[in-house]
């Protein structure tokens, strides 16, 4: 296929990039003022911050706006298959030709002056959103939220904080504290924000900042709660009782994303139908995604296949859970991490769950972690592990000793799109 005229943009934008990655919104600002400043000219914007669950709750908030016939524009990252995923006007994503637009301007505004590619593709995301009509604009943070590119907007109509654990302790902190902190930067005064349920510690810093600043918070376990019962999902909240069908992703804690969602929806004025087009209309690629076609699921006709991106020791943990609610069958992993991941903490929750473990380097990532290093993490957890080159020599590895298996390819979002792209 034929280099798309923004891939060839995004990649000057990458030029641009300063040696050191120093978190500060001076320039966004600055490239903001030369366009003429498009974040003051959303549509009402919905934004969400966390360390896990942050994509599928915003992708359950997405469902339910437009199951209440709302159009909306949703800002995303990382993209798994094309950049342009990360981009959606009124729900589809953007055009390529709009997309080179944009970036194009955002580039040439910006000229030869240092900026790292996820800020100078923020603005053009937001510059892309400021001239579509929309009824909302869901924005989801990308690293931490007090300094994230996304923090630009004066007074959203809600913000969101999905729970906080521990992950790029070089940017944001070295407790789950300290990195409660960064994510309650996204708080504002005045605009209600709606918590899920947090670590005692994480909590206790963001209703400190909630109060410093005068935000209304509406926290998970003290003004609303959701949990499943008999394979239902129960919403209470301080005026109403809701049951509704179980969310279609997979997983225990989708109930409690489910939750926020729910609680950010009725906070717009939306109603029971809007909470169940949250959990019944859902779509969010490589969250326990069920595979079902392409070159792997053809290698290895009687396996169970499933992807999933979750990358750090409380993702993990969902995905044992998630692993342990499916149907008993023996599970082989196909494992790729990013070397600035907890691998010890990732292999400890799945270990118990895991017949092997086949190790791989996510292709084309100078960041990946050595296939030998995560096999050898996975070895110390107790996981009978091997390297492998890629996942298709690993799928046919484990379908000659255990054809029927179920498979799961997990580790980084990253690993899951370039299996999305190369078995689409």
């Amino acid at each position: 296929m034929s280099e798309l005229k923004s891939d060839i943009i995004l990649e000057r934008m990458m030029a641009l990039h300063p040696k050191i990655i120093d978190l500060t919104l001076d320039r966004v600002w600055r490239l903001l003022d030369r366009l003429g400043n498009p974040q003051t000219k959303l549509p009402p914007v919905i934004h969400v911050a966390g360390t896990n669950g942050k994509g599928s709750t915003l992708a359950m908030i997405r469902a339910g706006l437009e199951g209440a016939e709302k159009t909306c524009h949703v800002y995303t990252s990382p993209h798994l298959v094309r950049f342009h995923e990360r981009i959606r006007l009124n729900g589809e994503l953007i055009s390529e030709p709009y997309l080179s637009e944009v970036l194009d301007e955002c580039y040439e505004a910006n000229g030869a002056e240092p900026i790292t590619y996820f800020e100078i593709t923020t603005v053009a995301a937001l510059l892309a959103f400021s001239r579509v009509k929309a009824d909302y604009c869901l924005l989801e943070v990308g690293l931490g939220g007090r300094l994230d590119a996304t923090n630009v907007i004066e007074k959203p109509a809600v913000t969101v904080i999905t729970p906080v654990s521990f992950d790029h302790p070089q940017f944001l902190g070295n407790t789950v504290a300290e990195i409660a902190g960064e994510k309650a930067g996204i708080l504002k005064r005045g605009v209600v924000g709606v918590i899920a349920r947090q670590s005692e510690d994480a909590e206790a810093v963001i209703e400190a900042r909630a109060d410093k600043i005068g935000a209304p918070l509406l926290v998970q376990g003290q003004h609303w709660d959701a949990f499943e019962d008999r394979g239902r999902l129960t919403y209470q909240d301080e005026t109403s009782l809701l049951d509704l069908p179980a969310p279609v992703l997979v997983g225990a804690h989708q109930f409690q994303n489910a939750g926020t969602a729910i609680t950010v929806l009725r906070q717009l004025g939306l109603g029971e139908n809007a909470a169940e087009s949250a959990v019944t209309d859902v779509s969010w690629p490589a969250r326990m995604q069920r595979l079902r076609k392409g070159p792997l699921v053809d290698a290895a006709p009687q396996a169970e296949f499933w992807l999933d991106g979750g990358h750090n020791a409380a993702c993990a943990e969902t995905l044992a859970e998630a692993l342990i609610r499916l149907p008993d069958r023996e599970t082989h992993l196909i494992c790729g991490l990013m070397n600035t991941k907890d691998v010890s903490g990732y292999m400890a929750p799945i270990a118990p769950l895991a017949a092997s473990l086949h190790a791989v380097s996510i292709p084309g990532e100078p960041n990946t972690l050595p296939a030998a290093e995560t096999c050898h993490a996975a070895l110390a957890a107790g996981i009978a592990a091997t390297t492998a080159e890629n996942a298709a020599t690993a799928v046919e590895k484990i379908a000659t000793v255990a054809p029927n298996a179920r498979i799961l390819i997990c580790g980084s979002l990253y690993l899951a799109g370039t299996i999305l792209r190369e078995n689409s």
